[in-house]
């Protein structure tokens, strides 16, 4: 299923991606994982707005196709679609 995104949508899916690798990223490490309100708040501030922005707020069913669909590779040879 081919899933098309604007350009706000596009920016909601890669700043939620950015917020989950940030979060494994944090508490995977026995020295950040205490502080991790400290170095989430950021990415949390910024996927909010975007969710906001892209009129995805509360709605995680579109969010994740979207998601789905910036992680998966274009088809042929243009490399991932980012």
């Amino acid at each position: 299923m081919t899933v098309t995104l604007t350009p706000l949508e596009r920016a909601a899916a890669q700043a939620y991606l950015r917020l989950l690798e940030t979060t494994r990223a944090v508490l995977a490490d026995p020295g950040l994982a205490p502080m991790a309100a400290v170095h989430l708040s950021s990415p949390m501030a910024e996927a909010d707005a975007a969710l906001r922005r892209a009129g995805l707020a509360g709605n995680e069913e579109r969010l994740l196709r979207l998601v789905s669909a910036v992680r998966m590779p274009c088809p042929g040879p243009g490399g991932p679609r980012r």
